[in-house]
């Protein structure tokens, strides 16, 4: 699965239905690492066979998660399991959007660590649709062209970090000029 891949467009409510339940989500956080075996994510995300197989099937029949390839282990099949893209984007008819991503961000979100770069801030700016439209794809550019956002696997020293970007109208009036 290459980092160039175009993103998968979440529309349904299977897609939906999958990525909510925490379980599902902290898999595909794994899976954008690399493709794992099932013994891999049960061992990684500390849980059983049986229930990592369920939410596999669920991930699966939404088309989310493919089968990326088996081998033969002492008289069995081993399966490993990858994601169909490394990133996923609404739609925008979909009608679920902000709410859905910030609560799963809520969900992975850690506390802050003095000293650490952790950051969460909240702006508004007055733009005009020009300069919005520009804005947005600047952070497109950043969010989805970085190399480094990507899942590249675990350094020795790297830690997973996540970036949640909204970039939205705000119901803010407008004071009248002085």
């Amino acid at each position: 699965m290459g980092d160039d891949q175009e993103p998968l467009v979440l529309r349904t409510s299977a897609h939906f239905k999958a990525l909510g339940h925490p379980l599902r989500h902290r898999m595909v956080n794994v899976l954008r690492q690399r493709p794992a075996t099932m013994s891999e994510l049960t061992a990684t995300l500390q849980s059983t066979k049986g229930t990592i197989g369920y939410h596999l099937r669920v991930l699966r029949e939404a088309g989310l998660v493919r089968l990326a390839g088996t081998r033969h282990v002492r008289g069995g099949t081993e399966q490993r399991f990858e994601l169909v893209s490394k990133t996923f984007k609404l739609d925008e008819q979909a009608g679920a959007g902000a709410e859905f991503l910030i609560g799963a961000a809520l969900a992975e979100m850690l506390p802050d660590r003095p000293g650490h770069p952790e950051h969460t801030m909240l702006r508004h700016f007055w733009l005009t649709p020009d300069e919005a439209r520009a804005l947005a794809g600047r952070l497109d550019t950043f969010a989805l062209d970085n190399p480094t956002a990507a899942g590249r696997g675990a350094d020795a020293e790297a830690e997973p970090y996540g970036l949640l970007l909204s970039f939205y109208r705000a119901d803010t009036p407008a004071l009248p000029p002085e």
